[in-house]
């Protein structure tokens, strides 16, 4: 009987045994069709997106002949070098012409980057059906930028705004009246969708909001960055723009070990020679700059005069301290002691992000360039291609210099809070006063004495 129970007993468990097999192969086949699928889907989806049509070229006639006996390659070298250094003359002149002249550079700049963007997804997608999207598209754009400048001006231009009782009631409802102009859009959005584009409605809607995250939200952190002083401007776009530069140039002249395969023309020569460079630059662009109130001082708004003012008593950052060498740097370079600005040291870091992490946002367009089958954004700029194109690593730049200043550089601002403290009622502020008068007794700073 016992025999009989043992032979059942390994009958049953052959039978599982089979069966974990069989689900095994199963489950492997599973997986096997799923990733065809995956493949099928991938290979459907990039057969979908239309081609489309080559930029044209935008090179200056007068360039063409010039350069006409030269290879396509150092054509394309003459190109790009003449036209970076006709847009870097230009960015010397709107610097002289002032700090509401770089806000307006930013603002172009915004609104061309979105256009490149929106009209990628107009083509990619064949939008050209689709009810209201271009309107709504530029419609969301004026929404998020009224709601971003509005803010900007609640925080800098207080004093002008309590002036202007037009304005005061903007200022008061402005986060409500920024909500309601976005609700707005959002209900058109909603009553333009037709039953045989709703998938395609909603991509375009995703597309334009990413944009607008892109785009608007690092151009006011650049302007937000341009308030703290415009060092703090000039001195990370003009990393970014070193490093472009002079990995290129490493990379033309010696590149051979390719960098990353979303940039097949990035080289590991032209990726460490920008990051010496750079640094390098940032330093000695940044002793430069810190000698003048023009750049450090914080950029404010005179209410009297209606200016941009940049007057001030510099901070310890660009104050000229004395700095003991290191040991092992002092057998090389013979220095015991250097002078140097405070804020020299902070360039170190501004300049090594903008070389080292930098660039990514240029690899994060390549494989967006890729994903759609595009050589570049636009050709605004001949050898260049679109504004974003040049662009595209400031703006990560923009949000780390934000992040930075805000975790390292700033504290307390006695006068924006004044600003604030002078908008409230004659009894809020007279409440303020005796908070503050009983919290300075109790410190012994002031004398218990005194009286309102």
């Amino acid at each position: 009987m016992s025999a009989r129970r043992r032979r059942r007993a390994a009958a049953e468990q052959d039978e599982e045994e089979e069966e974990e097999d069989e689900a095994a192969e199963a489950g492997s086949d599973k997986e096997v069709d799923l990733e065809e699928r995956l493949h099928e889907l991938d290979l459907r989806n990039d057969s979908d997106i239309p081609d489309v049509p080559p930029p044209t070229d935008s090179t200056p006639e007068i360039l063409k002949k010039a350069l006409s006996g030269l290879s396509a390659r150092w054509k394309n070298w003459w190109i790009r070098g003449i036209l970076t250094l006709a847009m870097i003359s230009g960015f010397f002149l709107i610097i002289y012409l002032g700090s509401f002249m770089l806000m307006l550079l930013v603002l172009s700049i915004q609104v061309k980057c979105y256009h490149e963007i929106i009209t990628i997804g107009y083509r990619v997608y064949h939008s050209y059906d689709l009810p209201w999207f271009r309107s709504l598209s530029w419609y969301f754009l004026l929404c998020v930028n009224y709601f971003f400048y509005g803010e900007t001006v609640a925080d800098y231009f207080a004093t002008f705004v309590q002036r202007r009782e037009q304005l005061q009631f903007l200022i008061r409802y402005h986060r409500f009246i920024s909500f309601a102009l976005y609700l707005t859009g959002f209900c058109m959005f909603v009553l333009s969708l037709v039953k045989k584009h709703y998938r395609l409605q909603f991509y375009m809607f995703a597309w334009t909001h990413v944009t607008l995250l892109i785009t608007v939200t690092q151009s006011h952190l650049v302007i937000q960055n341009l308030f703290e002083g415009m060092i703090w401007f000039l001195v990370p776009i003009s990393s970014v723009i070193c490093n472009d530069i002079t990995a290129y140039i490493f990379g033309f002249f010696f590149g051979r070990t390719p960098l990353i395969k979303l940039s097949p023309k990035k080289t590991w020569e032209g990726f460490i020679g920008g990051f010496f460079s750079t640094v390098v630059f940032g330093f000695i662009f940044s002793y430069f700059l810190a000698q003048y109130q023009y750049f450090v001082c914080p950029v404010e708004y005179n209410s009297e005069t209606n200016r941009f003012v940049t007057e001030c008593e510099p901070s310890e950052l660009f104050q000229m301290k004395k700095y003991s060498v290191p040991p092992l740097l002092q057998a090389v370079l013979g220095w015991e002691t250097v002078n140097m600005y405070p804020f020299q040291m902070h360039s170190f870091a501004l300049s090594t992000f903008a070389s080292l992490i930098g660039p990514f946002g240029g690899f994060f367009a390549s494989g967006f360039k890729r994903a759609f089958k595009i050589k570049d954004f636009a050709d605004t700029i001949p050898g260049h291609g679109g504004i974003m194109d040049r662009f595209d690593c400031q703006y990560l730049m923009a949000t780390f210099v934000h992040v930075y200043i805000t975790s390292f550089i700033r504290g307390p601002n006695p006068s924006k809070l004044l600003k604030q403290l002078l908008i409230l009622q004659p009894e809020q502020q007279l409440s303020v006063y005796k908070t503050l008068k009983s919290h300075l007794v109790e410190k012994g700073i002031l004398q218990p004495s005194l009286r309102v």
